[in-house]
């Protein structure tokens, strides 16, 4: 009589879970998030090196009184030193404004994807040397 209760249908439990073709759908998007992720990891790394040259010229030549040719000569020197290979010193402007000279690194960075698919990531850093 106990067996013949758990046949009725409404005190069957239903099963759950992931069918196989979800768990592989779901998979290729994790995959493709991390790929994403892989792709523009150095990228970001390389934009930090770039950051922290900016930053330890403007901490070094701060209230100094530098010339352009100082400011340009530690650019130089410190990206040799963090290995910096997307930019080179050159790219780096440093002009002379009020009150001192303004450091800016401003560069694209391109990277494929998949395909004909990729990933442009702009970056304008700055930083103002006051004399």
């Amino acid at each position: 009589m106990y067996a013949k209760s758990l046949d009725r249908p409404s005190l069957k439990r239903r099963q759950g879970g992931m069918t196989t073709l979800g768990a592989i759908i779901l998979v290729a998007f994790i995959g493709l998030f991390a790929f994403a992720g892989m792709r523009l990891t150095p990228i970001y790394l390389n934009y930090m090196k770039v950051a922290g040259v900016v930053s330890g010229v403007q901490k070094e030549f701060d209230g100094v009184n530098a010339s352009r040719t100082a400011i340009r000569s530690s650019i130089s020197r410190r990206f040799d030193i963090e290995s910096v290979g997307i930019i080179t010193a050159k790219d780096v402007k440093v002009t002379k404004v009020d009150g001192g000279h303004e450091v800016a690194a401003t560069y694209s960075h391109k990277s494929p994807f998949i395909a004909n698919i990729s990933f442009v990531v702009d970056f304008d850093n700055r930083a103002i040397i006051r004399r």
